[in-house]
């Protein structure tokens, strides 16, 4: 490239981008010619995430597809994934989950982005999952569709619940869910990346932030099997209530959190479904 890396390290730094080096790697690396390493390196400094200028993101160990505008997979959520992991290696076959030797889990991935959070489980799983993803924004959906594919994932064009298959009813194992929940007059707090180049869609949950999640908690029941656990990320301010939206629909809630990612998730389980007389 016609930019060496020295040079490309001090116009990022002289923008305020703190880990200017390892930035400038990156740009280096996903640039097809001098050209376009040029042209990224003025989104970068212009205050574009890194992520969507290089077209990618890392998580839970995977290189997630991003294109410009789509939300960027938080470190945050990798807790979520870790918690669904462990839950899936442990179904509840007393409420009906998938037993030993059955079939895979049924995966939904709702508010799904770019497919992150459903990708990692999915991958982590390995073959035999049946996994969904639903999102409202087209572009998100088209990088989902692309992050998916290597697992036989289908994502669905629409608003939250409406576009999923009506035979996916009642069959959902693990419903992971990454709504929006910031506080619409919080959005203006956010750092400029996110706030300034990430879908309002993907950020403002209303007034206080739970918007989103009351219609989750309203679908969630309609979705779940037996047994079936949501897994939805929250904010530790708002998880009692989160817990408390979900709890009045009949589910059972615990909140799990961690420190080091500040991360907070709320999971919900579905009962057994009441016998027949």
């Amino acid at each position: 490239m016609s930019l060496p890396h020295t040079l490309v390290t001090d116009r990022l730094r002289a923008a305020g981008c703190v880990f200017a080096e390892d930035e400038a790697r990156l740009l280096l690396a996903a640039a097809t010619d001098p050209a376009r390493l040029d042209a990224m390196v003025e989104l970068r400094c212009a205050g574009h995430p890194l992520e969507q200028v290089v077209g990618f993101a890392e998580f839970a160990g995977l290189r997630i597809a991003l294109a410009p505008g789509v939300f960027v997979p938080r470190r945050r959520s990798e807790f979520l994934v870790d918690l669904a992991t462990a839950m899936a290696a442990d179904p509840p076959t007393d409420l009906g989950g998938p037993g030993p030797g059955g079939p895979g889990p049924v995966l939904l991935d709702l508010c799904c982005g770019s497919g992150a959070i459903g990708a990692a489980l999915a991958a982590r799983l390995g073959p035999g999952v049946e996994l969904h993803a639903a999102d409202v924004d087209p572009v998100a959906v088209e990088c989902a569709r692309r992050n998916l594919a290597p697992y036989r994932g289908r994502v669905h064009l629409g608003d939250l619940d409406a576009p999923l298959p009506r035979d996916l009813r009642g069959r959902v194992d693990l419903l992971l869910v990454n709504a929006p929940y910031v506080p619409t007059g919080e959005i203006p707090l956010l750092p400029p990346e996110a706030r300034d180049h990430e879908p309002a869609a993907a950020l403002d949950g209303g007034a206080d932030g739970l918007a989103v999640q009351r219609r989750v908690a309203a679908a969630a029941p309609h979705w779940l099997a037996p047994g079936g656990r949501l897994l939805i990320e929250t904010s530790g301010r708002q998880a009692p209530a989160t817990a408390a939206l979900l709890a009045a629909r009949g589910l059972v809630t615990r909140t799990e959190r961690d420190g080091e990612r500040d991360a907070t998730v709320v999971i919900a389980r579905k009962g057994r479904q009441p016998r027949s007389r």
